[in-house]
């Protein structure tokens, strides 16, 4: 019934000027195909149509042919594309009315390589991958084992790389310059040549969200985690499915962001927090991050509540808890969208991060 339903979802999208429904020519690939890859926290309740928020959601495959379209839920949002050595490209289903996006045409005939990663937060847009369109005689082939490399991001705007792409500080957000592919997290992971996820929205904290009652929100990153997309409760994220060996906690600038810090409940949920995540991932190096948007009072507040959460888990045992700190802005590299960090700024903090990453990790 799914492959049906499927299938005139196809049709729908691929209704030509005259409303005439046209089967997609070529090889159409299901997302169910088992020479697909994914990473990142996609939910699968519907395996037919994969469902994913969070930017960093990745999907891989190899394919035979000299062309290849990409099948999504219209109003999905961006994806950067990379296709072999070539430069990466940006993939827009933002506002379209149909589900259907050429990625390639005239490649050379033999096997080649497309990755796609997931660049803007689209817990309101709830993107949807629909599948792959092949030449007529094109197929999926079989990839290589996954890195042996694995890192988990964990943050805010920063991590999910708001308006990175804006260089006028007086904007603010839109899905069209945010790119996460453009990230520190994710520069850092390319640059170590590590598989990785991020968990990350704007304008979360580690109790409270921007602006947020000094009680906290609700909504808080320890709320939210255990699920696999960010206000949905409809699935729990399966922990088995990612296993790092290095997590990079960034939170913290949101709690602080608007004059009302409670440093004890500040340190509280710095602790609980650990806790959980050493709970999923036992074996794991847990790294304790200030990001490049804290400074004066506020970046003292984090920094002394992470270096107390450093303390206490070190007196309680846990050794593999690690302190870094990004150098904060000062608007010598520019700023992106609402004062957030630019492309430049998320460059600098890829590069100190990943010379931090490589001597911990021996990477």
């Amino acid at each position: 019934m799914k492959r049906i339903i499927l299938f005139l979802a196809l049709l729908v999208a691929c209704v030509a000027m005259d409303a005439s429904p046209v089967k997609p020519k070529g090889t159409v690939i299901l997302p169910t195909d088992i020479n697909i890859r994914y990473t990142g926290r996609i939910n699968i309740n519907d395996p037919f149509r994969p469902m994913f928020v969070y930017p960093s959601a990745q999907i891989e495959a190899i394919f035979t042919g000299t062309s290849l379209r990409m099948m999504a839920k219209p109003g999905s949002g961006y994806f950067m594309a990379e296709i072999d050595q070539a430069e990466p490209f940006k993939v827009s289903f933002m506002g379209r009315q149909d589900s259907i996006v050429q990625l390639a045409t005239a490649l050379p005939d033999g096997e080649h390589h497309v990755k796609l990663t997931y660049i803007i937060e689209g817990y309101e847009l709830r993107a949807e991958f629909w599948g792959f369109i092949l030449d007529e005689d094109g197929a999926l082939m079989r990839l290589p084992e996954r890195p042996d490399r694995r890192i988990e991001f964990i943050g805010n705007s920063i991590t999910c790389g708001y308006g990175n792409e804006n260089d006028d500080k007086n904007e603010h957000y839109s899905y069209d310059s945010e790119n996460h592919y453009y990230s520190y997290a994710a520069l850092t992971a390319r640059a170590l040549g590590a598989e990785y996820q991020a968990v990350c929205r704007s304008g979360i904290g580690i109790y409270r969200n921007y602006d947020g009652p000094e009680t906290g929100s609700e909504d808080c990153m320890p709320a939210e985690y255990p699920y696999t997309c960010y206000h949905d409760k409809s699935q729990l994220w399966d922990f088995s499915r990612f296993t790092p060996q290095v997590v990079c906690l960034n939170l913290g600038t949101n709690d602080t962001s608007t004059g009302i810090t409670n440093q004890a409940r500040l340190e509280s949920a710095y602790y609980d927090f650990l806790k959980t995540l050493r709970g999923y991932y036992p074996k794991a190096k847990i790294v304790l991050l200030t990001g490049s948007m804290l400074n004066g009072e506020e970046l003292n507040i984090v920094k002394q509540a992470l270096d107390n959460t450093r303390n206490h888990a070190l007196k309680a045992g846990d050794k593999e808890v690690y302190r870094f700190d990004m150098t904060p802005q000062t608007g010598s590299l520019g700023y992106g969208a609402d004062w957030h960090p630019s492309l430049a700024q998320h460059e600098q903090m890829a590069r100190e991060l990943t010379s931090y990453l490589q001597k911990l990790m021996g990477w």
